[in-house]
């Protein structure tokens, strides 16, 4: 079986977190798949890219949760969401995922 790229789990728990927690109206649900693709997102960091990489990365994750509320004021709910999931992804790639995909 191929493996997910931990920047695929990612990218998919924050905007998959915020498509749960709209569409059924329960945040709780939504910050459930948040946190279980954040755990996962975190596993494979670390296997991967060691201990110092997956705090920093899951650090950023965080980040980018947090920051996508300021940032959907200004620019509206799903461009922020698809934005911090990017730039999430994108980091995953460049410190993790990169290695794998060779």
């Amino acid at each position: 079986m191929a493996r997910v790229p931990a920047a695929v789990v990612a990218a998919s728990g924050l905007v998959g977190g915020y498509g749960v927690a709209r569409w059924t109206g329960k945040r709780q649900l939504g910050g459930a798949v948040l946190a279980a693709a954040g755990v996962a997102s975190a596993w494979q960091w670390h296997r991967r890219a060691g201990g110092k990489a997956a705090g920093a990365l899951t650090a950023a994750y965080v980040a980018a949760f947090a920051g996508s509320h300021p940032l959907a004021r200004k620019v509206g709910a799903w461009p922020s969401v698809f934005t911090v999931a990017g730039a999430v992804a994108l980091a995953s790639w460049a410190v993790a995922d990169r290695r794998d995909a060779r």
